[in-house]
């Protein structure tokens, strides 16, 4: 008996209309759907990470952020630079004045202070004459100085002079017997000289009491007055005047009770409104035209914070599809370093530095209109944002290979020097402190811990190393050889050795850097390579094909 051949059992088509022939199409459906939103998840993650000249290339996108940040930076730096040029008048104005005063108002003033004082006397003769001759110079200011200056009225609404004395209590003391009686408590006697008081003749305020001083007992005499002055010389500049307050203070200061009196002079100035000004001619225009720059600058800022503030909530939106598809299709979450791959730096850089320039532009336009005088505020704003401003041209210098070298060169390398500073800073403070308590008394520059601390640092750059070693005293033999011992291990062991070990951190990323992009450009190069050949091998074989291809009709 012939033996019948097996047949396979043939697959059952579904019925058109029946619930399995929905369910398969409906799966098809639901498979094609998932293509299409991942495929389309990578052109949009694709376009996410290009430069601005690539998205361009693939959408025709024009690159408006990019023309903005552009004409930010000349906007910003032409203001910063306008701004600094007006401070740079009030810093000179506040300067000349304090040297002024310091000559009217401080008898034998040579024009350069001795310390961190002005000027010092030594006998009680001299002591009166300096204490008087700044009184009367007072008095006879209008007649004497070359400057804008007038009269301004004290705390208490006075216009003159504020004389106060501290000392002790009570006391008795003889030197020559090794005696010493004395109340440490201390005692403020102040007197108000107007100027009626002043001009006096015989000037009977000079025989008073009050200014027969028991020097032994005697701590500090400090004589206060408010002058008022306007700034003339920013009309040469085109820009509106400004009023000033200068409170200032002369101490003359016995603590020390050693035979020497040191004089201190201290001027705070401080800018106020000017009551009424009436000025004729092109500066008002002038100052019209700086607010009218001024708030163009804001708008820019403004237009650049509102696309970089979108540009990051759609990047949010995008991670969060990115996570959804990731959790659905993999099962598993997205890890916390690829997530922040989303939110670009760059962009939170530049939200700042747009609010702050905003901010510091409001206070140079309250500034201009004589509103505000806090010239240091604005400073401290505008030139922060400007800082950041030209720091943010790097992102756009590292889209090409040759520049980008420098920030991943420094992303690589901070972590290990952040740790590596850390540790050579517990060296470095233990030096700070050694070095003050014990050469404090014997040389200048360890007088105090931010001097140490900037002496050391100035010694590990190789600046002022000999005047540091020559200016040690050599009282004694035992402190003089501990700072030899001293110096020598702190340049050694920094210079040599830590400051190497520095620079050897950031020298072996760069390394790494380098070759991890010549890896790359030789990747590159051997794809395109091999496509070229593939490309030509597969054409070459096309045509041969085609000669044997017969039509049929």
């Amino acid at each position: 008996m012939a033996r019948q051949p097996y047949r396979f059992p043939q697959a059952r088509i579904p019925e058109r209309g029946s619930g399995v022939f929905r369910l398969t199409v409906r799966n098809a459906m639901a498979h094609r759907d998932s293509e299409m939103k991942e495929e389309c998840l990578r052109e949009d993650l694709k376009f996410y990470f290009m430069s601005p000249c690539e998205k361009y290339r693939a959408r025709r996108q024009i690159p408006w952020k990019l023309g903005l940040q552009i004409l930010k930076i000349v906007m910003v730096t032409t203001q910063l630079v306008r701004f600094g040029l007006s401070n740079q008048l009030v810093v000179a104005f506040k300067e000349d004045n304090t040297v002024a005063f310091k000559h009217l108002f401080l008898k034998g003033y040579s024009g350069t202070d001795e310390d961190d004082y002005s000027c010092s006397v030594y006998t009680q003769e001299d002591a009166y004459e300096s204490i008087f001759f700044a009184i009367n110079q007072y008095h006879q200011l209008k007649d004497i100085t070359l400057g804008t200056l007038g009269y301004g009225e004290n705390e208490d609404n006075r216009i003159g002079l504020k004389v106060c004395k501290q000392h002790y209590k009570k006391g008795t003391m003889f030197p020559s017997n090794e005696t010493l009686n004395i109340d440490n408590d201390v005692e403020l006697d102040c007197v108000q000289l107007d100027l009626q008081d002043l001009s006096k003749k015989p000037p009977d305020w000079k025989n008073s009491s009050f200014f027969r001083l028991e020097f032994y007992r005697l701590l500090q005499v400090e004589i206060s007055f408010h002058l008022k002055g306007i700034d003339l010389q920013t009309i040469h500049s085109r820009e509106l005047p400004d009023c000033y307050v200068f409170q200032n203070t002369i101490i003359f200061d016995n603590k020390a009770h050693s035979g020497k009196i040191k004089i201190y002079f201290d001027s705070d100035a401080k800018i106020e409104e000017c009551k009424d000004l009436n000025i004729f001619g092109s500066t008002q225009k002038n100052a019209q035209y700086v607010l009218v720059f001024d708030a163009f600058v804001i708008v820019i800022c403004l237009a650049s914070l509102i696309l970089c503030t979108r540009s990051i909530v759609l990047a949010l939106r995008l991670r969060k599809r990115f996570l959804n598809f990731f959790l659905e299709k993999y099962k598993r979450p997205v890890c916390d370093t690829d997530q922040w791959e989303f939110i670009n730096g760059w962009y939170v850089l530049v939200i700042i530095s747009d609010l702050m320039t905003i901010i510091g532009s409001i206070l140079k336009m309250e500034i201009k209109a004589k509103n505000l005088t806090n010239y240091d505020l604005c400073s401290i704003f505008l030139g922060t944002s400007t800082l950041l401003v030209w720091v943010g041209v790097i992102r756009y210098l590292g889209y090409f290979q040759a520049y980008n070298v420098l920030i991943l060169t420094m992303q690589a390398s901070l972590p290990k020097v952040l740790r590596f500073c850390a540790c050579a800073g517990m060296i470095y403070l233990g030096y700070t402190f050694c070095g003050w308590i014990v050469l404090g008394p014997y040389h200048d520059k360890f007088e105090n811990l931010n001097t140490v601390a900037e002496c050391l640092f100035s010694l590990v750059n190789g600046d002022d190393m000999f005047a540091t070693f020559a200016q040690i005293q050599q009282k004694s033999i035992l402190v003089w050889l501990f700072s030899r011992l001293y110096l020598y291990s702190f340049i050694s062991l920094f210079i040599y050795m830590i400051l190497s070990l520095f620079i050897a951190l950031i020298t072996d990323s760069y390394d790494t850097i380098k070759e991890f992009l010549k890896e790359c450009s030789s990747k590159e190069e051997y794809q395109k390579e091999s496509s070229a050949f593939l490309s030509c091998i597969c054409c070459r074989r096309r045509k041969r094909s085609d000669d044997h291809l017969i039509p049929i009709s």
